[in-house]
Formats: C-alpha cells, structure tokens, sequence
C-alpha cells in the first residue's frame, strides 16, 4: 500500500466531532481537541446529528477532515465522500472514540486517543482499496452473510440488532408466554414453535465464474480484502456428515444472488436483498496512519 508524508504542521484541520463521542466520552474528545490544536491550525465542529455532521463535512474547504468518533462515525464519513467523489482528493484522518472500533484498529489506526491524535499530525497517507455495491453503499473491512450477531463489548453500538434475532424481541417471548396459557396441552403453537433459520440457498459469482449456485446450501458466504485491487471470497456450504471444505476464490467483482439475505459490511445489518453486486476499487481512498505501520 502506498504511503505518502503528509505535513500536518503547515496544513488547516478540520475537527469534526461526532455527537455520539461527545456524550459517552467527553474526556477523550478534549484530549484529542488539547493534542490536535497543540500541534496545528485547526477548526473545531461540533454537530448535533447526522446532516449538521454532512454540511461540515462538505463545507471543509481546503482543511483536511479528522474525524472523532467510532466505527460507525468513519464508515459514515467514507460514504458521505463517496457519494460526493470526493474521496480521491482527500486524505481523511481519525482519531476513534467509543466503543466499536474493530475497524479503525484493523486498518492501521492506533485506538490509544492521544497516539491516534499524533498520528493524525506526524503519520502518513496509506492509500486503501475501497469495495462499492450496486446500490452506492460502500465497505471498508469485510462483509459476511447471513451476518454476525454483534459481540457482547460491542452490542447496540456496531449493528442493529437482526429482526430475525429472537432475544431483540421481547415482546415476541411476552406473546409467545400468553399464548402458552392460551392454548390446551398438547395443541402446538406457532409461535412456540418458531422455527430457526435455516441454510441459505445462493449464487455466489466472482469476476462472472460461478462458485456455488442455487442447489447447494451454504452456511456462511464472507468477502474480505486480499491482494491489492482483489477480494478473497470463501463460501461455507452446509456440512452433510463429514465437514465440507470452503470454496475459495479471488476476484475484483462478486455477486450474490437468490433469496432474500441481509449482510453484515463492516459494522453496519444491511438487507434483505435478492441480488447485491460489490466491486473493488483499488486505492479509492486514503487514511492517515502512525508512520511505519
């Protein structure tokens, strides 16, 4: 991945802080305001929700974007210069906040505020590539489907939970309890007896060649990146007796198609769809990282 020395010293930041960062860890956020204004000329935003945090974003001028926040809060900024094309001409910066930051780990970012903080002033731009779907969204790690359940550290802050997740539901076991009292011994009820979900029936293709097609049932189908410009594609069908190996494969573009599934990109439960395609695109965007990383 290329990298290139970027001087903070004689550059304007733009601080965009996320809303969500400032509640749950006001501490942290001034450290990174007190280490940032120590080191550069830098405009402060605090915006109260997502479109005042857009209107910064896109009113940034000349001044290079640091984002303070999660997870989400960098996904969020990554799409919102995508939808715009602006991502080629920017070098984005972030110093993470909260409690989901997996992904900024994952890609170089020190999660420490005050060593994020310098890196943002002393690091260097590491150009990574970025997958995009048919529908504009885009993916900065990896994607999985059917997706998965939120870890214990991380829940309510890296998905929303999944409509099919039973324990997201209390009221369907508050039902499901009235309707035990309701119905006489020995007469099945249909919320009792709901069903868990099943294999997943899909076409999976990349770069137009067919891994697996709608008469095998799979467990899992994940897209992470590999090679520069290429993603790794394994594919889990279901194990009948002994246990099945992965199908692998590498490729720019991969589609998948069938019955209506929900994925997990990133942090974020999209879905349900019949048919998603993502493409690679290499380089597409640059971070800003501790040099030597």
């Amino acid at each position: 991945m290329a990298e290139v020395a970027t001087s903070a010293t004689s550059e304007q930041l733009l601080v965009v802080v996320d809303p969500v960062a400032r509640r749950s860890d006001g501490e942290s956020v001034r450290i990174a305001k007190d280490v940032l204004g120590a080191g550069a000329g830098m405009k402060l935003c605090l915006p109260d929700g997502p479109e005042e945090f857009a209107r910064a974003l896109a009113r940034r001028g000349s001044r290079r974007p640091v984002v303070v926040g999660d997870d989400r809060t960098l996904i969020r900024t990554v799409a919102l210069l995508h939808r715009h094309r602006e991502l080629a001409g920017c070098v984005l910066s972030v110093v993470p906040v909260g409690g989901a930051l997996s992904l900024a780990r994952s890609l170089g970012v020190p999660t420490g505020t005050v060593a994020a903080a310098r890196a943002v002033l002393d690091g260097v731009e590491r150009r990574m590539d970025l997958m995009v779907d048919d529908s504009d969204g885009v993916v900065l790690g990896a994607l999985r489907i059917p997706p998965l359940p939120p870890s214990p550290a991380g829940a309510g802050q890296t998905a929303a939970p999944e409509p099919d997740d039973e324990p997201a539901r209390p009221w369907l076991r508050t039902c499901q309890s009235l309707v035990r009292t309701l119905v006489p011994a020995g007469r099945p009820s249909r919320l009792a007896a709901a069903p868990e979900p099943g294999p997943s029936r899909l076409r999976v293709e990349v770069d137009g060649e067919t891994l697996v097609d709608l008469d095998q049932p799979v467990e899992a189908v994940s897209v992470s990146p590999a090679a520069a410009g290429v993603a790794s594609v394994e594919v889990r069908p279901v194990s009948v007796g002994a246990e099945a190996s992965p199908l692998l494969a590498e490729g720019r573009t991969v589609t998948v198609s069938g019955a209506h599934f929900r994925y997990r990109a990133d942090s974020v439960v999209s879905g349900p769809v019949r048919t998603r395609t993502w493409v690679v695109r290499e380089a597409a965007w640059g971070l800003t990282v501790p040099a030597g990383r």
